[in-house]
């Protein structure tokens, strides 16, 4: 709501107060610029994949090496190309994609739609369910983190294949592109958007041609498509095949920006570009790499950059880089957009969010989370120094998001759809021994660096919990003092409580209609004043991303229709910014008891502040990190955009 301790988020929005219309992907009709657009935002992560994943499986430095021979090579190529057609192909563009929240998709979705279901039918396993989402949204922070530090290292690294002298500059370079990535984002991608899709069908036309190519020189490798070489491989060489896994996983990252993204492009413009680009050029460049390996095992130093031509290869390292920052700026905005969710949905405070597209609400820029993640993509990289090392981090971060999303899909879509029973347990049971199996191997690494991604999950998941508990906690507080609303009005009805009448028009930020805000208290308590018109404003935040114009706001007049003083609820949903003002401005003056001097109004808000009690409510780290946290918020003033110079905010303190 608004009337609140700094930084919390609007309503959990775990229920919706009214039906809401107008559902349904915006996206029915499938034009070329869409598809084009999603190419250049949507694929950008898994479409670099083909860059560093060969050549992590055949690591000769890794702990676990996978010997290079001809049965390996023909297995890896095959497990690569079956992994990719399991868990991408299936498991998202033909399973996921159809469990949207109103046209949105990604792991918060799914957690919107559990918290719908709990709330519904009160299931225990919903609420289970959801805090494992929020798990794998943790997870998703530390793949924003070690996406940009593998992809642009991975790309820059190519300049040792043309020039190995220059092999010391690769840490540097890289640095360098990323701060520059970061520090352009407040500027948006609106402008840069409009030439990213045309880079990334370059990009996927070069490596499409450069791995026929290696195709031609050694044809065979398409029995690799064969499902019994991975079988073969996986089975008949388990020892060796297991540990490979941890590395093969890699071809799959950005499976979930497919799924996220979907509320941008729509399921079909994705779907469209996925089967008929980028994974035929994916598979194209990992046999052309997997026939080059063949011919010469000493390939496996850089087998992406080697199937280029020597003519070619100083265009392409140029082109590796452009697709990798495309890729880094995909898991960066929907880092913001992750993280703007979750505020809104009472897991972390109310943040400072920009809105960078006049066009395109779901383009945002938060500065908080953008410099974190910029000194945290620094830090890998200075730390790793190179793509390998931080092989094993990035398919933790990925194995475990995907883990999850599957799990919550199925339970999804047995709440939802009622989809048979048996059906489930032999789809989700094959989908999910996938999964685990990818899980299983890359936790053998968790000494080589998969301890990275758990442990950035565990910080946020822990951050985000400590902040949902607190706010509970401190909204509970905050109704036993404030004392219910419609006693209040009776009073001031009844005369009972001595007050004067002041002209003009006062708004009341509050949290719902059952409590009384406790800036409005304290004026007639302590100032034995109130003005003409009072509205009591509360913000509510939808489980859904949009809420339709004509149901967005809804009046009360709590039970006197002369007494100037209305509780009016404005409906957001968690993709929309709050804007109090204009908000006010739809209403119509028949249901305000008279128009709202909306020049002149005063805005009032309570900050509330926080200080560690002795109840035992939590461990005393949780309410140190609970309070700490709180200073993060962003100011409520700008982030409901009110009127500086007429807003009034009065103080309080509650004991956590």
């Amino acid at each position: 709501m608004a009337d609140r301790l700094p930084g919390t988020a609007p309503d959990d929005g775990s229920a919706s107060q009214a039906p809401l219309a107008g559902r349904g992907s915006p996206h029915d009709t499938v034009r070329l610029a869409v598809v084009i657009g999603a190419l250049g935002v949507v694929f950008g992560d898994i479409g670099t994949s083909p860059i560093y994943t060969l050549q992590t499986v055949f690591n000769p430095d890794d702990p676990h090496p996978v010997p290079v021979s001809t049965e390996n090579v023909y297995g890896v190529v095959s497990l690569v190309f079956w992994s990719v057609m399991i868990i991408v192909t299936v498991t998202y563009v033909l399973l996921a994609m159809r469990a949207d929240n109103d046209g949105e998709g990604g792991i918060m979705a799914l957690i919107t739609l559990l918290r719908r279901w709990n709330a519904e039918r009160g299931r225990k396993a919903a609420a289970v369910l959801a805090a494992l989402g929020i798990f794998g949204a943790s997870l998703f922070f530390g793949d924003s983190m070690i996406t940009p530090a593998i992809s642009v290292l991975s790309a820059v690294e190519g300049v040792k294949v043309v020039e190995p002298s220059l092999e010391d500059a690769v840490v540097p370079i890289t640095a360098v592109i990323i701060v520059l990535l970061f520090l352009v984002q407040r500027r948006g991608t609106a402008a840069v958007g409009r030439i990213f899709g045309p880079v990334m069908i370059a990009w996927f036309v070069a490596i499409g041609a450069c791995g026929i190519g290696g195709i031609a020189d050694h044809p065979d490798i398409l029995k690799a498509l064969s499902p019994t070489y991975a079988l073969g491989f996986l089975f008949g060489h388990w020892g060796t095949a297991f540990f490979a896994l941890a590395a093969i996983v890699l071809a799959v990252t950005g499976a979930e920006a497919l799924y996220a993204d979907m509320g941008h492009f729509g399921r079909r413009a994705i779907t469209r570009g996925w089967l008929f680009l980028v994974l035929p050029a994916c598979v194209l460049s990992y046999m052309g790499q997997g026939a080059l390996i063949l011919d010469d095992p000493d390939n496996i130093s850089s087998p992406f950059f080697l199937l280029v031509p020597d003519w070619g290869r100083w265009p392409m390292v140029v082109l590796a880089t452009a697709a990798t920052v495309i890729a880094s700026q995909a898991v960066i905005t929907g880092a913001y957009s992750v993280a703007s969710q979750a505020a809104q949905l009472g897991y972390l405070p109310r943040l400072r969010i920009a809105h960078t597209s006049e066009s395109t609400i779901g383009q945002i820029y938060v500065p908080w989370i953008n410099w974190l993640l910029m000194v945290s993509v620094l830090t890998l990289v200075f730390a790793f120094r190179s793509s390998a090392e931080l092989a094993y981090a990035f398919g933790m971060a990925v194995t475990g998001t995907i883990t999850i999303t599957t799990l919550l899909f199925f339970y999804v879509a047995r709440a939802k759809w009622g989809t048979p029973k048996w059906l489930l347990a032999v789809g989700g049971g094959v989908l999910l021994f996938v999964d685990l199996l990818f899980v299983a191997a890359n936790m053998t690494k968790l000494v080589h660096g998969a301890w990275l991604p758990l442990l950035i999950g565990l910080t946020a998941f822990t951050v985000m919990t400590t902040w949902q508990r607190g706010r509970l906690l401190v909204t509970a507080e905050r109704e036993r003092t404030e004392g219910p609303l419609p006693e209040f009005v009776d009073d001031l009805r009844s005369g009972k409580t001595s007050t004067r009448r002041v002209p003009g028009t006062a708004v009341f930020l509050n949290r719902g209609k059952e409590t009384t805000p406790l800036a409005m208290r304290a004026n007639v308590e302590h100032n034995h004043v109130r003005h003409e018109q009072v509205v009591i404003l509360a913000l509510q935040t939808e489980p859904v991303p949009r809420v339709p114009a004509d149901q967005r706001v809804v009046v009360d007049a709590l039970g006197y229709a002369d007494d100037g003083i209305i509780h009016v609820v404005a409906r957001f949903g968690y993709m929309e910014t709050p804007d109090v003002p204009g908000t006010l401005a739809m209403l119509d003056p028949a249901e305000t008891e008279g128009p709202l001097q909306l020049d002149e109004a005063s805005y009032f808000l309570s900050k509330i502040e926080l200080r560690r009690g002795k109840a035992r409510t939590m461990a005393p780290w949780r309410k140190h990190l609970f309070i700490a946290t709180s200073y993060i918020t962003a100011d409520a003033a700008e982030y409901f955009g009110l009127p500086r110079d007429r807003t009034v905010i009065m103080g309080s303190h509650i004991e956590v």
